[in-house]
């Protein structure tokens, strides 16, 4: 349905005249006649007006699909930090009666745990900003410190907390009930976690279970893997001699030369992580537009090692990586970009 034609059943709804509604919208009786005529359109400033004569959302007086309205809400997501509130409840609402349908529930369920982690995020920076506030006045609160960790994903000492027990056994189910459909993905997430509490021997035998998946995954994974595996049992040597031979052979490759970045940054050796972020960052010269997890990843180490100019300057190149190769402007991502780069240069 037209707008026009959207404007007209929702004025006859409301009871308005084409007069009435003109005069609550500041315009003429003719302008309203064009519309519902589809002579014209109103003007976009007009919107929030006109819902609020109708007593309806902005997007109710367009009729989108299930589709464009997800897209919508997506889109949303992408360029606002934080909804309002009263966004927020149309759009959970709307998505929950979608649920409602028989079909098409993934895309909704997704979409949905996305609305809300969208705002967790945001919950979760007024609980950093104002735990840190507190923790400045008082250091050893430990309410606060506690809150903090939570908030900002910081490492908890105690293993009753910090381990991985209930998403493995998710992962564990996910593959254990493929349906004859294996993919490479739950036994990504499988091995990462099992990875990260040690548990290295059911991880061997998940290892060799993805090695057999049948589809294109990444050939290098494995020897990564195995390498990460040595190093959670504490046999550096080992780990580092499966990442040499695993070089030998996929030296040239972009994802490799990340992954083995990745390595040495866990390692603590910072100038060869740099190194290969750079190398598998140029790598992708000819493929853009190009990720900017190996920028990110340079920008954290410049931290760490409390070269604050170079972090800062590291985050020019990812502004420049987002606004010419991604083509965005206002987006989250670069509002957050800009953001790391001015708290860098701060500390400068």
């Amino acid at each position: 349905m037209e707008i026009g034609q959207k404007i007209k059943q929702l004025r006859y709804k409301a009871g308005l005249t084409q007069e009435q509604l003109a005069e609550r919208l500041g315009v003429s009786a003719q302008s309203v006649s064009k519309w519902e005529n589809a002579a014209s359109m109103p003007d976009i400033s007009l919107l929030p007006l006109l819902s609020e004569a109708f007593g309806v959302s902005i997007d109710e007086l367009f009729d989108l699909t299930q589709e464009q309205k997800m897209r919508r809400i997506e889109s949303r997501m992408d360029v606002e930090e934080e909804l309002a509130p009263d966004i927020f409840a149309d759009y959970e609402e709307f998505l929950r009666q979608q649920l409602l349908s028989a079909k098409g529930k993934q895309p909704v369920l997704s979409l949905l745990a996305h609305l809300y982690h969208h705002r967790m995020e945001a919950d979760a920076r007024r609980v950093s900003r104002y735990a840190r506030e507190a923790l400045g006045m008082e250091p050893g609160k430990k309410d606060c410190q506690w809150l903090l960790t939570m908030a900002e994903g910081a490492a908890a000492w105690d293993w009753n907390v910090s381990n991985h027990g209930k998403v493995i056994e998710l992962y564990k189910e996910l593959i254990k009930n493929d349906h004859g459909k294996p993919t490479p993905g739950p036994y990504y997430y499988l091995l990462d976690n099992l990875i990260a509490d040690h548990r290295t021997e059911e991880a061997k035998t998940y290892l060799k279970a993805f090695q057999a998946l049948p589809g294109r995954k990444p050939p290098f994974m494995a020897e990564v893997y195995q390498a990460h595996i040595a190093l959670a049992e504490y046999d550096e040597p080992k780990a580092d001699a499966i990442m040499e031979e695993a070089a030998r052979k996929y030296g040239t490759d972009s994802g490799f030369l990340f992954e083995a970045a990745q390595y040495h940054a866990k390692k603590c050796e910072y100038e060869e992580a740099i190194r290969l972020y750079e190398k598998s960052y140029a790598s992708e010269e000819a493929r853009k537009p190009r990720l900017i997890d190996a920028l990110e990843g340079i920008a954290i180490i410049h931290e760490i090692m409390g070269d604050y100019g170079k972090a800062a300057q590291t985050y020019d190149r990812i502004l420049e990586n987002l606004r010419q190769e991604w083509g965005f402007t206002d987006e989250v991502v670069v509002q957050e970009a800009e953001k790391e780069k001015n708290r860098l240069l701060q500390r400068k």
